[in-house]
């Protein structure tokens, strides 16, 4: 069985939240330490490929209607 994109697209836009957290968590001092810089380019990674997965579920839906 498949897994379909827009269920990827949930999973990965939740562990984009869930990492933005957790690097707004470990922000102490500062945002620029190399903890909080490397979980937010994490999250950033995440939430792009959602957004793709979720365009992709909408091409898929689209292509089979025609």
């Amino acid at each position: 069985m498949r897994t379909s994109p827009l269920f990827m697209a949930f999973l990965y836009l939740s562990m984009g939240v869930a990492f933005t957290f957790i690097a707004a968590q470990a922000a102490e001092e500062s945002v620029w330490n190399t903890t909080t810089v490397i979980l937010a380019i994490v999250a950033t990674f995440n939430i792009a490929v959602a957004i793709r997965l979720y365009n992709l579920h909408n091409k898929l839906k689209q292509s089979q209607k025609k």
